[in-house]
């Protein structure tokens, strides 16, 4: 009977720590739904309190025929008169590597992500398809990453208000457009859009939104897929990275950090090797 009993216990205490683990990893999915809602809340409140001339859409799906789900999925869309501010939101904690150039940037060296600006391309090629050609000069691509994270890049170009690709955090969205906006009001005399070519815009944009929920979860299986799928092949490939920019290194420099005791096991190249040395 005690053993019985015993038998009985354990598998008791096993479902509990099967249902706690569940339970947390539940909690860990909820906590990071929060967290990117609550980023999109912040972005909104910012976009609502800019002058009402302007107008906003935010979380757009419209069709794109050169996307892999057949879509494109936009955060944010702001029509000033003087540009139109396509914004991607970035929910992500650490240091990001990358560069306009590179086709992958990464988080902390280890996480892998599309070059955020390539994304938004394909986002403004789609928006471009859907209004007059008089207005595809007036686009402006923004990346916001959260206060999370800390930026290292290969160039200061995107961070410097001049440019037509901005990387900015999100509590500083607002500010870099009103700054944007108060370079090109000096650069032109009048207003690139009127109010007239504002609403046309906009009601243009607003009714290609695709909100039916079915073809809004396609898409998003469809995006998890592809980058199942696209992971996938570079592991396949084998071809060695560096652990914190993932540039391709060759067999020469992973031998030698391999055989180096300072980095611990990791491949770094040339460039990164001095940073690890440093430290």
């Amino acid at each position: 009977m005690i053993l019985f009993l015993s038998f009985f216990k354990k598998n008791s205490d096993k479902s509990t720590k099967s249902a706690n683990s569940s339970d947390t990893t539940k909690q860990k999915g909820l906590k990071a739904i929060r967290k990117g809602e609550l980023g999109e809340y912040k972005i909104e409140i910012q976009l609502e309190q800019l002058p009402k001339e302007y107008k906003h859409l935010n979380d757009l799906l419209v069709e794109n025929s050169k996307a892999k789900s057949g879509f494109s999925q936009v955060d944010h869309i702001v029509i000033t008169p003087y540009g139109i501010f396509v914004i991607e939101t970035k929910n992500y904690q650490g240091t990001i590597y990358g560069g306009k150039d590179r086709k992958t940037w990464s988080v902390n060296g280890k996480f892998n992500m599309m070059n955020p600006f390539i994304q938004n391309y394909g986002h403004i090629q789609a928006l471009k398809s859907i209004i007059d050609k008089k207005y595809h000069h007036l686009f402006i691509s923004m990346v916001s990453f959260t206060k999370r994270c800390t930026f290292k890049l290969d160039e200061l170009d995107l961070r410097k208000i001049s440019s037509d690709n901005l990387i900015v955090y999100d509590i500083e969205l607002s500010e870099f457009i009103n700054r944007k906006i108060s370079v090109l009001q000096i650069e032109h005399e009048e207003p690139l859009l009127s109010e007239a070519d504002i609403t046309n815009i906009f009601n243009s944009f607003y009714k290609e939104n695709i909100t039916d929920s079915m073809i809004r979860e396609k898409h998003i299986y469809a995006l998890k897929y592809n980058d199942k799928t696209e992971k996938g092949v570079q592991n396949d490939l084998g071809q060695e990275k560096c652990s914190m920019c993932n540039k391709p290194v060759s067999d020469k420099v992973k031998s030698y950090c391999l055989s180096n005791k300072k980095f611990k096991g990791k491949i770094y190249c040339f460039e990164h090797q001095k940073e690890v040395r440093i430290r």
